[in-house]
């Protein structure tokens, strides 16, 4: 039996929030900057609403979760740091 449209609605607003992360510079040091912090909830706060749309996009087009769920990953594993020194 599928769940009914209000069933999956209920399910999604009550995903697991962002954890509370203590976020660190390369240094080791703590980031504090309030305004950091809170960029940064955002943005994760988006990449999963971005990532939780595109698998309910996927599912409902007939392809398999955990797979979809592993492409994610691999995406994640390809993202680059532009940032980083480059050793010449």
């Amino acid at each position: 039996m599928n769940p009914s449209t209000l069933e999956v609605s209920d399910r999604i607003m009550n995903r697991r929030p962002i954890p509370d992360t203590v976020w660190r510079s390369p240094a080791g040091e703590v980031v504090s900057c309030v305004e950091k912090l809170k960029v940064l909830r955002e943005n994760l706060e988006e990449i999963q609403q971005i990532c939780q749309d595109a698998l309910e996009d996927a599912v409902l087009m007939g392809c398999e979760e955990n797979q979809f769920k592993q492409i994610l990953g691999r995406l994640v594993q390809q993202i680059e740091n532009p940032y980083r020194e480059k050793s010449d």
